[in-house]
């Protein structure tokens, strides 16, 4: 699993003001997912979730030969919800429910799974006609005990729907929940929090206030939270008691993820839970077949003979 380092701080009263506020430093571990590979952050043995998201990936970014790209076959999902957000490149959503949807750059795909929701994720036909370029992330967000069975739903939200302030030459775009007095689109279950920002170098970011958990990720470039460096593909956990600020040395790429955290779930291959009895009924289903299919798609991931990699 990741390599998670407690970096809790043990400050006298006179250093107590220059502590850093990172609790623990996360490293990624990585996974080859069949023709490509990404970083990890979550699960993790030592960091279940932060906030309501239970599962973090970087992909890229990663170069396809002309006639390659990515092809993540058909496959369930339960009690989360996906949220894929492509920095460069095309990816096409099918989905159980008909949906069919090309996500660009800078937008986001929110699918619902509750109660059980069938996907796949392929490089359309179009960018496959000349080498490119492929750079995303992909959280899942569990959803509460009371929603974990509702009827599945997709919403796609285009780059303009969700909104971008500029605050002293950083860029911040809203891509779900609140910060900064600027709320985003995104229709969400319970308190949450995703943020990409662009800092220039030298500039300086408070960190949003009012979030009950919090984490920060640079995707490129060399940062410091309250001092204490943040190496590129780490993400640092939060100490939201007390106010921070993020500052970067050079140009950088960050995200900044949170929200209110729902419990403990269990996450199995595709599958999350507060209940492990849905666990054993959505295996059970997929290897009876008893899952809705994904028009026009023939294939599909069997279910894993052991708890496996997540797709």
């Amino acid at each position: 699993m990741s390599d998670l380092i407690d970096k809790a701080p043990h400050c006298d009263q006179q250093e107590a003001l220059r502590c850093t506020a990172i609790t623990r430093l996360l490293t990624p571990e990585e996974k080859d997912l069949g023709g490509f590979a990404v970083r990890r952050l979550m699960p993790s043995d030592r960091l279940a979730s932060v906030g309501p998201f239970v599962f973090f990936d970087h992909l890229g970014p990663a170069e396809f030969a002309s006639g390659e790209g990515i092809d993540v076959r058909p496959h369930p999902h339960i009690g989360l919800a996906t949220v894929t957000y492509p920095f460069e490149g095309t990816l096409m959503h099918r989905d159980s429910l008909g949906c069919v949807q090309l996500i660009r750059p800078q937008e986001i795909n929110w699918m619902t799974a509750g109660r059980g929701i069938v996907h796949s994720e392929r490089t359309p036909e179009a960018a496959r006609e000349s080498a490119h370029i492929m750079h995303a992330l992909q959280l899942w967000v569990a959803l509460p005990e009371e929603q974990e069975e509702t009827a599945p739903d997709f919403h796609h939200y285009a780059a303009e729907d969700l909104p971008t302030l500029e605050l002293e030459g950083v860029r911040v775009r809203l891509l779900i929940g609140s910060a900064y007095g600027t709320r985003s689109a995104v229709r969400t279950f319970s308190p949450t929090l995703f943020l990409e920002v662009q800092m220039p170098a030298g500039s300086t970011l408070p960190l949003p206030e009012e979030t009950d958990e919090l984490a920060i990720y640079l995707v490129s470039g060399a940062a410091a939270i309250d001092g204490q460096p943040l190496a590129q593909h780490e993400m640092a956990v939060i100490d939201t008691s007390r106010p921070a600020s993020i500052n970067v040395s050079e140009a950088s790429r960050l995200v900044v993820l949170g929200g209110e955290p729902l419990g403990k779930r269990t996450v199995w291959w595709n599958l999350v839970s507060s209940r492990r009895e849905l666990i054993e009924k959505a295996k059970q289903d997929w290897r009876n077949g008893h899952f809705p299919q994904v028009p026009g798609e023939t294939e599909f991931i069997p279910l894993p003979t052991q708890r496996g990699d997540h797709d």
